[in-house]
């Protein structure tokens, strides 16, 4: 069994923002594996599919980012699942814009959804982080973040989501192997 968490915020208002990167992306893999978003459990919206055998589990916590980690951990005790069987897709403002990358652990870095995961769980999960990194460093983090992308930079980053779904449909692949 495998975990795939996409960070965001629940509201439809924040659909379009650079912090929702993490629902975008685990939405492009549910559309990949022909599954739907139609259960809601461990306080998230919920998809589950099948992928050579492996089941897999799609999650987009429906409480807001820096409260993410208490999802997280639902999810854990309920499958008992260990860590290295969750991965969690994250916007990172560190990362150019139109890269991704992957990491089996780590810290939180700036991200709280990742800090409320962290203290949930540990440090020891694996999580694909996708770069929305600005031009000119934002005054205002919280405004940059919650702001809604133009349509030049929704398809780069829709790009790289594409990109990054691949790798952890081929990821989630290599494990069962």
């Amino acid at each position: 069994m495998f975990l795939v968490v996409g960070l965001g915020n629940p509201e439809k208002k924040y659909f379009n923002t650079y912090h929702n990167i993490g629902f975008l992306t685990v939405d492009k893999l549910a559309e990949k594996l022909g599954v739907k978003f139609s259960k809601t459990y461990s306080k998230a919206s919920v998809a589950e599919g099948v992928l050579n055998g492996e089941k897999v589990i799609l999650a987009k916590p429906k409480t807001y980012m820096n409260l993410s980690g208490a999802s997280v951990q639902s999810f854990k005790n309920k499958f008992k699942l260990k860590n290295n069987q969750i991965l969690v897709v994250v916007d990172d403002i560190d990362l150019p814009k139109g890269t991704f990358r992957y990491r089996e652990a780590g810290s939180a870095g700036t991200h709280n959804g990742m800090r409320s995961i962290v203290q949930n769980i540990g440090s020891d999960f694996k999580r694909v982080r996708i770069g929305i990194k600005p031009e000119i460093k934002p005054l205002d983090l919280a405004d940059y973040v919650l702001s809604d992308m133009d349509k030049e930079i929704r398809e780069v980053l829709d790009s790289v989501i594409d990109a990054a779904a691949n790798y952890i449909l081929e990821h989630i692949e290599g494990l069962k192997k």
